[in-house]
């Protein structure tokens, strides 16, 4: 079992920042760390990801540019720094971890993802 700890949403003017951290437990070198976000009616998708070991970095085109996944080895934590915020950025964001990330996983997939992280909301007033 892996537990998954996040922090760091709010409310905040369009146009503003916010960083959402995600601690893990444990994590592999083949693991994979991703976000995803939840609007109210709107089924969950997929926002960024980080593949551990390469550090190689995915992200959904909507944020591409505004936002940025990063991560703190030692820590087994995940950042996503989260700029020009927009209203339809408000969600529920959710971290989550792959595990055993296998080759040819797409790592935007909910399914591909073992383990989540109780959400946090993020709010983004016009």
């Amino acid at each position: 079992q892996v537990q998954l700890v996040e922090s760091g949403g709010g409310l905040v003017q369009a146009g503003g920042s916010l960083r959402l951290s995600c601690a893990a437990s444990r994590l592999f070198s083949n693991s994979v760390m991703g976000w995803f976000r939840q609007a109210p009616g709107k089924e969950r998708e997929f926002v960024a990801a980080f593949k551990w070991n390469s550090g190689t970095t995915y992200y959904t085109v909507s944020v591409k540019g505004r936002f940025t996944i990063s991560r703190d080895n030692a820590k087994n934590t995940v950042y996503l720094q989260m700029n020009s915020l927009k209203p339809e950025d408000t969600a529920v964001y959710y971290c989550a971890t792959d595990m055993y990330a296998r080759s040819g996983s797409s790592h935007t997939e909910s399914d591909e993802y073992d383990f989540w992280g109780q959400g946090t909301q993020v709010t983004v007033s016009s």
